[in-house]
């Protein structure tokens, strides 16, 4: 099942997406999650971020091509780092080119979507914690991500954390293909088994010290093949499943 969340007219709703046809949901995905009876074509909606978490877990160097590309080393345990909720955007919304920094990257990424409290869960079980999953970029300024010693500038800006354009409900993660490209050429093409740390393994990990609530999400690491982003330059991340999720670098 394919949920949305979306602005119609002036009002902002939540729905699955069945053959081109928006389904109203009364509630929420996590509160409520009745059809309302409303329908609307997918046409006639404007798709907005999946979800508005509390907070974006994001995991760096989980690919170790990556890792080797910007120059570190795979971790032994998963490197986490965060984005506040202010980061996310959502489909065709514009990826600030921030004059503050010299290099914006793109980095597409699989995201996990929390479906409900999760605290000291294992692994073998961190699947039933899971609403779904949905396509992220972790634009990063990476000239700043080298200069300040934390990322907090470089990874949290306004717009640095595009997701969409739905969760995917029904997904097997563990060896799916993220493809990035540019301009409608590819720039990263990886599978999700050539992560070094796996979703659950990620799931049971953050939870021993945090708990994570229903809609937060984990951006679980870019394969290798980042880059610089120019004005203009459309980027679309694409993960087999999932989707496209599609924006536009512009300068701010």
């Amino acid at each position: 099942m394919r949920l949305v969340r979306y602005r119609f007219g002036d009002r902002i709703a939540q729905g699955f997406l069945e053959e081109g046809v928006v389904r109203a949901l009364r509630g929420t995905f996590f509160e409520d999650p009745l059809p309302s009876g409303e329908e609307v074509p997918l046409d006639d909606v404007r798709l907005l971020a999946p979800v508005l978490p509390s907070k974006v877990v994001a995991v760096g160097r989980n690919y170790a091509a990556h890792a080797a590309e910007v120059g570190g080393e795979v971790p032994e345990e998963p490197l986490i780092f965060l984005k506040p909720s202010t980061s996310v955007s959502g489909p065709g919304d514009p990826i600030p080119l921030l004059p503050i920094s010299l290099r914006v990257d793109y980095e597409g990424e699989l995201v996990v979507v929390i479906g409900r409290l999760a605290r000291h869960v294992r692994a073998e079980d961190a699947y039933r914690y899971i609403l779904g999953y949905t396509c992220g970029n972790d634009v990063t300024l990476r000239d700043l991500q080298k200069t300040d010693g934390q990322w907090a500038r470089a990874k949290g800006f306004d717009g640095s954390c595009p997701l969409g354009p739905w969760i995917e409900t029904v997904l097997d993660p563990n060896d799916v293909r993220v493809q990035t490209r540019v301009n409608g050429e590819t720039k990263q093409f990886a599978s999700t088994s050539d992560m070094v740390f796996g979703v659950a393994t990620l799931i049971e990990f953050v939870t021993t010290f945090m708990t994570l609530l229903p809609g937060d999400v984990i951006m679980t690491g870019t394969p290798e093949g980042v880059g610089k982003l120019e004005p203009g330059d459309r980027v679309e991340v694409e993960i087999e499943g999932i989707g496209v999720l599609a924006n536009t670098a512009m300068s701010a």
